[in-house]
């Protein structure tokens, strides 16, 4: 099968033929159709975000696909079935402290290496093999439709973080990092899940036009101005009442000042899901008044990724019509392009903009 190969980090991706992937039980051989390019794959492939990714590998989280060939323990998965081939993968032998890598992209540590030595090629390629439960039947799609639903796997981030925050239809939202590819995505998310209102904040005052635009009254913009008791009171005057739930995902750029103004806009009894990348490049941690959280019985966690029955979830929203993957503008290269792809994404990021490797369709 082709495929594209990162050999060593920051040399160019090599296209080869490579051995199709071999079938074991509890998993499930599928046929690529279209998988996305994350805008920060550049950085990974570089080097430069050092992640725990050994090589030589096949890149890419997460696809659209068909199902090829399923193991003897496969009951409901048939051959040709449309699938999201989810890239969160949980180690099986503890399943209350499970390891998780992200195939074709990294492993959360390195206990979770002999996880990601094994499921370890990603979906740039013709086909790729993971596990059983990996493989999230969507239903029937158009050919044509593979490509906009990669989709998901931006969607399913967010979606993740208002999972962990059990999100009730008519609440208020407070969406923190908005204009960014996740943060306007869980914009849409949040509205699709039921939000009465989502407060959406950014420095990119276009971008936050755009989302308001793009998604309707139900979304309030509050452009973040850097000082941190303005814009948390201009915050508050945005929102039609307390702001019931708190969602960052404010990107490894931004500093723990912008996080902790939107934390404090939270109600009383609120909840707060932290999902973004402060603190990675190092800088100042997140620093937060213990009595306020104390006295307010203010719920906060973190949450990486998204629980395993998210995507089916997703794809519901998605069949419902309450998430529109029309909003998604998509531009496809071919797997014999991927270094192409890879360039493009970087430079035509930002919300509503995917780039996608689509391999060849013969079978």
């Amino acid at each position: 099968m082709k495929a594209a190969v990162l050999k060593q980090f920051g040399s160019p991706l090599a296209i080869e033929t490579l051995p199709e992937p071999a079938l074991g039980t509890g998993e499930v051989i599928v046929d690529v159709m279209a998988s996305r390019v994350l805008a920060y794959a550049n950085a990974v492939l570089s080097g430069e975000r050092k992640y725990l990714l050994e090589l030589p590998v096949v890149p890419g989280a997460g696809a659209i696909g068909r199902v090829r060939a399923t193991g003897p323990d496969a009951t409901h998965l048939v051959k040709g079935d449309w699938v999201y081939c989810d890239p969160t993968i949980r180690s099986r032998d503890d399943a209350q402290s499970p390891d998780i890598i992200l195939q074709g992209l990294t492993a959360a540590d390195q206990k979770a290496l002999p996880l990601q030595r094994y499921f370890h090629d990603g979906a740039w390629a013709e086909q790729m093999r993971l596990p059983t439960e990996n493989a999230i039947r969507i239903g029937n799609i158009a050919e044509a439709d593979a490509a906009r639903w990669c989709a998901m796997g931006t969607l399913l981030v967010p979606h993740g973080g208002f999972l962990a925050a059990q999100l009730q239809a008519g609440e208020t939202v407070l969406v923190n990092g908005a204009t960014g590819g996740f943060g306007s995505a869980a914009v849409a998310v949040a509205l699709g899940m039921g939000a009465a209102c989502v407060i959406a904040t950014g420095r990119n005052e276009k971008a936050l036009a755009d989302l308001a635009r793009r998604l309707g009254p139900r979304v309030r913009t509050v452009a973040m101005r850097g000082e941190e008791q303005d814009d948390r009171k201009r915050i508050l005057q945005a929102a039609p009442g307390p702001i019931d739930c708190v969602l960052d995902i404010l990107p490894p750029a931004a500093n723990a000042i912008q996080v902790r103004t939107a934390i404090m806009a939270v109600r009383p009894y609120g909840r707060v899901v932290l999902m973004g990348g402060v603190g990675m490049l190092g800088g100042a941690d997140l620093d937060l008044p213990y009595p306020w959280m104390m006295r307010n019985c203010i719920t906060l966690r973190g949450q990486w990724m998204y629980p395993p029955h998210a995507a089916l979830l997703m794809a519901g929203l998605i069949r419902a019509g309450l998430v529109d993957l029309n909003q998604f503008e998509v531009t496809s290269f071919a797997l014999d392009d991927a270094n192409a792809a890879v360039a493009n994404a970087a430079r035509d990021s930002g919300p509503f903009r995917m780039t996608v490797i689509e391999p060849p369709k013969s079978r």
